[in-house]
């Protein structure tokens, strides 16, 4: 640890904040109707599948996140301009809600189904953060630091990485169980995020491999 002339400690290397004490892992929108929409989905659940099994093994608290459409009375304009540009609409009557709570497109893949002692926090923003209880359940469990995969990181995972740090989280972006739906514009999350240098980048490997050394 590094530590401050006031006694703040910081973690110097991923092991040190891979500690179950002081990270949890958020599995971010692996939903059926969202993994069915991205080339090589199968691999992302298959590497962040790796990365739950190792983060359960270790004791660490596991949180899911899922994506909700509201009823069409409750689509507002922000809703319906988000879903306009999903579902190339150009009127706002013709969209449909994609992710209802209860349909089968917004369950989490079988493959990493969520137990029964892990989180499941729905949202309708991109970032995990906004409008959902997750920073509160974090801080109230003295958790200090997440760990992230999951789809999409050009959409979601990069605005929950950089609103962690807003509310006082490290961020772990597991880059290689992070997928994309666009090259580019994941390129572009990536390099901005290793621009600002506020959030830790690792792989599978490299975290499984810290969190099995800080064990």
């Amino acid at each position: 640890m590094i530590r401050s002339s006031e006694g703040i400690e910081i973690p110097a290397i991923l092991k040190e904040w891979c500690d179950p004490r002081r990270m949890a892992l958020v599995v971010y929108d692996m939903q059926n109707g969202i993994c069915r929409q991205v080339t090589g989905a199968a691999t992302i659940i298959e590497r962040t599948g790796t990365v739950l099994e190792a983060a359960r093994s270790a004791g660490m608290r596991v949180a899911f996140t899922r994506h909700l459409s509201l009823p069409r009375k409750w689509m507002g304009a922000t809703q319906l301009r988000t879903a306009m540009a999903w579902q190339r609409q150009g009127d706002p009557d013709a969209v449909e809600p994609w992710f209802p709570r209860d349909a089968e497109a917004t369950r989490i893949v079988p493959e990493l189904a969520p137990r029964s002692d892990e989180a499941v926090f729905d949202k309708l923003t991109m970032s995990a953060f906004d409008s959902t209880c997750l920073g509160f359940a974090l801080r109230d469990c003295g958790v200090r630091a997440i760990a992230l995969g999951g789809i999409a990181m050009e959409i979601g995972i990069e605005p929950t990485v950089r609103h962690a740090t807003d509310n006082g989280f490290a961020a772990v972006v597991i880059e290689d169980a992070c997928g994309f739906g666009n090259q580019e514009a994941r390129d572009r999350s990536m390099a901005t995020l290793r621009f600002l240098g506020e959030a830790v980048i690792t792989d599978v490997a490299g975290f499984c491999g810290a969190l099995a050394d800080a064990g």
